[in-house]
């Protein structure tokens, strides 16, 4: 079955220069499920620039415009859901470890 990926926004901190309510830190989650396995991990980007044209107030912004600039500063979240991808991966097939034996003497 195909992984199912979604995107949580968490926290967002903001300065009030160049403008109030200016975003320069989201902190994220990636969630992906398999429909039997589900996996996930952290993210946090900074901002340091925004078009002023393109400013949208604080309290206006809406999850799918951040989610946007999430995607647009990481290609699209492909090294999270790749991430997501092994971790389910090591849950269907858990990787083999070395095991402690009894000396043979």
């Amino acid at each position: 079955m195909a992984t199912t990926y979604t995107t949580t926004v968490n926290h967002m901190y903001t300065i009030n220069t160049p403008v109030e309510g200016f975003v320069v830190n989201v902190l994220f989650t990636v969630t992906g499920t398999d429909g039997t396995n589900t996996a996930y991990i952290n993210g946090n980007i900074q901002f340091v620039d925004q078009a002023e044209s393109a400013f949208v107030p604080y309290n206006q912004l809406t999850e799918s415009q951040v989610i946007a600039w999430i995607d647009a500063a990481t290609n699209n979240q492909v090294n999270y859901y790749a991430n997501i991808d092994g971790q389910i991966n090591s849950m269907i097939n858990p990787p083999v470890g070395p095991q402690a034996q009894p000396l043979p003497w």
